[in-house]
């Protein structure tokens, strides 16, 4: 069944992917936006946004580990930014394999490092568990994937019909608005949910978040976590002391399945310690990926 839900009265066109910034390479399953920046010679590092917010969400990290000459790579999800919509279930094959396509596209066949921010988690672990000579090393900033009690709303989202209807009653500014769940300072970022507000334009864009809510990505995701643990991987864990969305208890779980990790809580920070305390939080990556 086909939904009008407000606000999205757009098409991802041509002309459209000529005005955006960025560039764009065709996959299996659609256009993919993505940069690239760094020296062509530099340790390739991809960076994996969350469930809902697009590349942009890197922008306190993409260009420092650039300019520590690291070739960094960043991309919109499938249904996210400016990427494509496909028709297709969201969830971690269609994930994976957007990773794979993209990797290969660039001709980034050398094992790099996968960072995973929130929903990026699960799908930079999924990703090194299917296919892991094509990851060296892992990085993994407040991941979920691990079992979780979702709250009621999420919980009847997920049926049919009742998902449909909910979203498409939900004003975009109430999206844009839950976005302060992220930051401990969410005052001291505006330009975080106003950058949100243009992918909302696009048709297929809350149609892409109800089928990735549907799938086991948020919270179904342990046995893949578990095999990263069993394999001879260095991981990087990252947290917000302060975060909301997933507390900082959760991550005694992932560490118990990921026992090779390497964990640094950071405070005074939320969902996105990364975008809050780069300061912090970047020193930690460069010297991750470049540690002899």
């Amino acid at each position: 069944m086909n939904w009008d839900y407000p606000g999205e009265n757009l098409d991802l066109t041509e002309t459209v992917r000529l005005a955006a910034s960025g560039s764009f390479i065709r996959l299996s399953d659609g256009f993919t936006h993505y940069e690239l920046a760094g020296p062509p010679g530099g340790q390739a590092v991809v960076l994996v946004h969350g469930f809902s917010v697009p590349y942009y969400i890197w922008d306190p990290t993409f260009l420092a580990l650039a300019q520590a000459g690291l070739r960094v790579l960043r991309y919109d999800l499938y249904g996210r930014g400016y990427s494509d919509r496909p028709r297709a279930a969201y969830g971690p094959d269609l994930f994976i394999r957007q990773l794979l396509d993209l990797l290969d596209g660039l001709g980034l066949t050398a094992p790099a490092d996968v960072v995973g921010l929130s929903m990026g988690g699960p799908i930079a672990a999924a990703f090194a568990d299917r296919h892991p000579g094509r990851v060296r090393r892992l990085g993994l900033i407040d991941p979920a994937g691990m079992p979780l009690r979702l709250p009621l709303s999420a919980r009847l989202a997920r049926l049919p019909l009742v998902g449909e209807l909910a979203l498409r009653l939900v004003p975009s500014q109430r999206l844009v608005d839950g976005l302060a769940d992220d930051l401990f300072s969410p005052g001291s970022y505006p330009e975080y949910r106003e950058k949100y507000r243009e992918q909302m334009r696009y048709r297929g864009f809350r149609r892409a978040l109800l089928s990735t809510s549907r799938s086991p990505i948020l919270e179904g995701m342990a046995r893949a976590y578990r095999r990263v643990g069993w394999q001879d991987r260095r991981v990087l864990l990252i947290w917000g002391e302060k975060d909301s969305v997933l507390p900082l208890a959760c991550s005694a779980r992932l560490r118990a399945v990921v026992p090779q990790a390497e964990y640094h809580p950071i405070q005074g920070t939320g969902h996105i310690p990364h975008y809050e305390r780069p300061e912090v939080v970047n020193p930690l990556l460069v010297e991750f990926f470049q540690r002899p």
